[in-house]
């Protein structure tokens, strides 16, 4: 990684203190000089909170575990995710002190896309678990437009929740086991505590969609310019990506700040990095915004 990219650093210690970091990732196709053709390397997206908007990304050359639990050092609170299996031992570890958020929206294993794959097989039973979901996500909407307290949006989510938990205890003797109604209804009920965790606390999201959405750029981008042309170029596409996301959550001009950070960084001192860091540099410039 180019020195004068190093900033990024001071970005993820500061999304490190986030309460809560929602993450999750894509493919991304890579030069190999062995190989004859790409191979699939991955994007990671961390999404920190309102009170730390920052937006950082990571690439690794596969899904390994241990893209996500080197770059997770450190971090102690949420993690709203997917169910991949390799934050298992994170959460797992008590000292690390990383608590599971399970997502109640779209994605290859999550709650309500079981569900509705589900419908072909058995659209009383599946309809009836989405018309729960959709009473869930009505008390998300109505709490953020009206901008009600917690305690509000968790004495009437609380409720669903444990209505929808009934349901399912009652319905998963009635279907056959490895039916797809089955495994949604076994899946959900093995997550129960990961899945009700958001309306614990009012700072929690319902799902992980900020994560998705903030890899969208990814997955457009991909068209364009096709692959990385090594896994260097990865890491440092992540980096300059991190760093043009977090300036967009801060609504600031990227290519700005790009110009003018690469044009002092090569004198700027190496222990006020965090000077130059998207939230600090327009504090210095209030007038640069977009």
């Amino acid at each position: 990684m180019p020195a004068s990219l190093h900033v990024i650093e001071e970005v993820c210690q500061k999304y490190a203190c986030s309460k809560a970091v929602q993450t999750d990732d894509t493919l991304v196709a890579v030069l190999d000089p062995e190989l004859p053709h790409t191979r699939t390397g991955r994007i990671w997206t961390y999404v920190g909170d309102p009170e730390h908007p920052y937006t950082v990304y990571d690439y690794t050359a596969n899904r390994s575990r241990a893209g996500p639990d080197e770059f997770l050092k450190g971090f102690r609170g949420y993690l709203p995710a997917d169910a991949y299996s390799g934050y298992d031992e994170i959460y797992k570890d008590a000292e690390r002190g990383v608590t599971e958020v399970a997502c109640w929206a779209r994605g290859a294993l999550w709650a309500r896309r079981k569900f509705f794959e589900a419908q072909s097989s058995d659209l009383m039973r599946s309809t009836v678990v989405l018309a729960y979901v959709h009473l869930l996500y009505e008390v998300e909407h109505e709490a953020r437009d009206q901008s009600c307290k917690a305690e509000e949006r968790q004495a009437r989510s609380k409720p669903i929740l444990a209505d929808l938990k009934a349901y399912l205890e009652r319905e998963r003797p009635k279907v056959l086991p490895k039916s797809p109604e089955g495994q949604a209804i076994s899946y959900t009920l093995s997550n129960w505590e990961a899945l009700v965790r958001y309306a614990e606390d009012g700072d929690l999201k319902i799902d992980n969609n900020g994560a998705e959405r903030s890899l969208r750029g990814v997955a457009v981008g991909r068209k364009n310019w096709m692959f990385f042309g090594s896994d260097h170029g990865g890491r440092t596409a992540a980096v300059l990506t991190s760093l043009v996301a977090t300036c967009q959550r801060h609504r600031m001009d990227p290519f700005a700040y790009l110009r003018d950070v690469f044009q002092r960084i090569s004198a700027h001192p190496k222990n006020r990095l965090e000077e130059l860091l998207p939230d600090n540099w327009l504090a210095a410039r209030p007038a640069a915004t977009s």
